[in-house]
């Protein structure tokens, strides 16, 4: 009998399929392929479809014509030149942030702070990722400009082939919860451009990591 279509299938199978590549599950150039996903999910080819095109509009994965789909693989250059305009991206944010920062925002961002230090310590390793995401676009968008907020957005998930080999690196983790509170401190100060230079320095890890991969 084939399987009973559900409107939150495609959205079910993307997160799966998602959480496999945040975790090197599923490495960058792998192919998938439709067949063995519908029987793995136990879903039809069109719910398979749909997930594979939310992917795809992620920047997770693309297509190829006469190849299908596939997990997004970066070359060098296109490392490069996603992460110039990630910087371009949270230095112009950062920037733009009235400091100190109001206490609400301060709240919620110390709030997911702790959650992250908590998801850190129990090896939570996607709670740590979506927290993580959760607290930079909190910060963000503090800056006022959603149209800004929603280009980072974009540009974290161009890059997220690159940002997924470090999620399960506990040392990695640990120094992002330092860097993490670092920038809370520095929201309550009035040194923007310490707090700019920081969101781009907190960047560099993952994208000198990956480099060194490729090149390996």
């Amino acid at each position: 009998m084939p399987p009973s279509p559900s409107p939150d299938a495609p959205t079910v199978v993307a997160q799966a399929l998602e959480e496999d590549i945040i975790f090197g599950r599923i490495p960058p150039g792998s192919r998938l392929v439709e067949d063995p996903l519908m029987a793995r999910f136990g879903v039809t080819r069109h719910s398979i479809r749909q997930a594979l095109l939310e992917l795809e509009r992620a920047g997770v994965v693309v297509r190829e014509k006469n190849k299908g789909a596939a997990v997004r693989r970066l070359a060098p250059e296109e490392v490069e030149q996603i992460y110039e305009v990630r910087e371009m991206l949270v230095r112009q944010a950062a920037l733009r942030i009235p400091l100190p920062v109001p206490p609400q925002v301060l709240d919620e961002l110390v709030r997911l702070h702790e959650a992250f230090a908590a998801h850190r310590r129990a090896g939570a390793w996607r709670a740590l990722h979506e927290t993580n995401d959760r607290f930079h676009l909190t910060l963000f968008g503090a800056c006022g400009n959603p149209v800004l907020v929603d280009l980072i957005r974009h540009a974290m998930a161009l890059s997220l082939p690159v940002r997924a080999g470090g999620t399960t690196d506990a040392t990695r983790a640990e120094a992002s919860e330092r860097e993490h509170a670092l920038m809370i401190a520095l929201l309550q100060g009035t040194d923007r451009w310490a707090l700019a230079q920081l969101c781009v320095d907190h960047l560099q890890p993952a994208k000198r990591r990956y480099l060194a991969s490729r090149l390996a």
